[in-house]
């Protein structure tokens, strides 16, 4: 339960632009900033997660101005923003794997343990139910802040650019801060989803936290759950993690990759059958009714 949160908020995080047709392969990168930050800073210069993470959640921010600002102002839109967003994903996967003597590299990564195994200064806590109120806390904060745009005037902003951008603007829309806002703050919230699953497995590497197979399961479970209704992510969220976890149970070692697999095969049936995904097309079919 506590992972499924934890990546049910960062699913939540990419639908804030995804629903808009913003369509990021990048969200990996952000999230290996948020856990790498936060466990770097703690390891090498004693800065408490407390601190850290935010830091961590500003590095991020800034690192989707740099992106988002360029492309937003020469109109990199579509199939070629995915793809500017996907070589992000690619070098921030890099960047860490090379280097290796400060991040540990593909070998992975782990935060000190403070004497005790459980301290409040070091976001590090023995209890799992401790970690299940945080991770329940973090994932209503992200519904909330969820409906808080779709109840604001952004999402009209943001729905008349993704109609016409040309239109949208001559309408009095600043195009390109209303498309930096969602993506820094969807940026934002993927990495602070990265920093709580780097405390709380006490455990990251590469693979698991940043990459392009990040950025492609958080597109992946959107999609399966329901990209425009609140709760779509979450559904997306227990369908990919018990699908690795069922594949992990059931066949070890000889299944690795086999969710990645999985997932694109699901991918490409749900966008053909059920564009609307699983929670929405329920609703669609509940009015219907």
């Amino acid at each position: 339960m506590i992972i499924i949160l934890i990546w049910s908020f960062a699913y939540t995080s990419w639908s804030m632009m995804g629903r808009f047709g913003l369509v990021s392969l990048g969200h990996g990168g952000f999230m290996g900033v948020g856990a790498y930050t936060t466990a770097l800073l703690w390891n090498y210069k004693g800065l408490t997660p407390w601190l850290g993470i935010p830091v961590a959640v500003l590095a991020a921010g800034v690192l989707a101005v740099v992106v988002g600002y360029p492309c937003f102002r020469v109109r990199i839109i579509g199939h070629y923003f995915a793809l500017v967003t996907l070589a992000l994903s690619g070098i921030v996967l890099q960047v860490i794997t090379a280097t290796r003597d400060v991040t540990g590299g593909s070998l992975g990564y782990t935060p000190e343990r403070p004497r005790g195994g459980s301290s409040l200064l070091a976001l590090q806590f023995g209890s799992k139910t401790t970690w299940y109120l945080i991770a329940l806390a973090v994932w209503a904060a992200g519904l909330y802040v969820w409906f808080r745009v779709d109840r604001s005037m952004l999402r009209y902003a943001l729905e008349a650019i993704a109609e016409d951008e040309d239109a949208a603007a001559a309408a009095g829309v600043h195009v390109t801060a209303e498309k930096l806002k969602i993506t820094v703050l969807s940026a934002v919230m993927t990495a602070l989803a990265g920093a709580l699953y780097c405390q709380y497995q006490m455990f990251i590497s590469p693979d698991t936290v940043s990459g392009i197979a990040v950025s492609l399961q958080m597109v992946f479970a959107v999609v399966v759950g329901g990209i425009y209704v609140a709760l779509g992510p979450t559904i997306g969220a227990v369908i990919t993690i018990l699908l690795a976890e069922v594949l992990r149970i059931q066949f070890g070692t000889r299944a690795v990759g086999w969710d990645n697999l999985v997932y694109g095969v699901l991918l490409v049936l749900f966008i053909v059958f059920l564009p609307r995904g699983i929670l929405g097309s329920a609703l669609a079919w509940r009015r219907a009714r």
